[in-house]
């Protein structure tokens, strides 16, 4: 088996992969079922939530389907970092509740994502197929500056920025004037 053929092997246990888990991760958000124990979706109104659950749904497909039937197949890498730009996003809820291992999580599957987009626009090139590298060059260009912010913005966070009041981590603010209340 060459290398070419290995590649597009480990591209499609991965795309498989990432399309269930965001397939897994839109489905929720547009039935409106769980949400209570997601980060930040309670402060959304509920048409944000459903478009951001159709952005995940399609996403999936568009990780899968494009490359599946070789109809548009330049989408499936446009896809990957539509998703990872998604996930991006998501950190910054994370790190508004300070969950630090969430926020990385999230980072770990936007490079997921990232890795699917470099390698399907490489294995598109390699297969002659035109597409303008300047498509790649800027989502990259989006997503790298992307992943360096939200890394700064983790790391230079307080350690403990909230204390436990009960069974919920609320800020220290939160806290003092909750049991200053009668």
């Amino acid at each position: 088996m060459n290398a070419m053929n290995m590649s597009n092997l480990v591209l499609w246990g991965v795309q498989g992969f990432l399309a269930l888990f965001f397939l897994a991760a839109g489905a929720p958000k547009l039935i409106g079922r769980g949400m209570e124990r997601w980060t930040g979706f309670s402060e959304l109104p509920r048409a944000m939530v459903v478009f951001i659950g159709v952005t995940e749904v399609l996403g999936a497909a568009g990780l899968v389907l494009p490359m599946a039937t070789g109809t548009l197949p330049w989408l499936t890498p446009l896809a990957a970092v539509g998703l990872a730009l998604i996930v991006l996003m998501a950190t910054g809820f994370h790190l508004r509740a300070d969950e630090r291992i969430n926020a990385l999580e999230t980072g770990l599957w936007a490079s997921i994502a990232a890795v699917i987009a470099i390698g399907r626009w490489d294995l598109l090139a390699a297969s002659h197929s035109y597409i303008a590298p300047w498509v790649l060059v800027a989502a990259v260009g989006v997503l790298v500056p992307a992943v360096i912010i939200n890394l700064v913005v983790l790391f230079r966070r307080p350690v403990n920025s909230g204390t436990e009041t009960g069974s919920k981590l609320v800020p220290a603010a939160d806290a003092v004037s909750a049991t200053a209340r009668p």
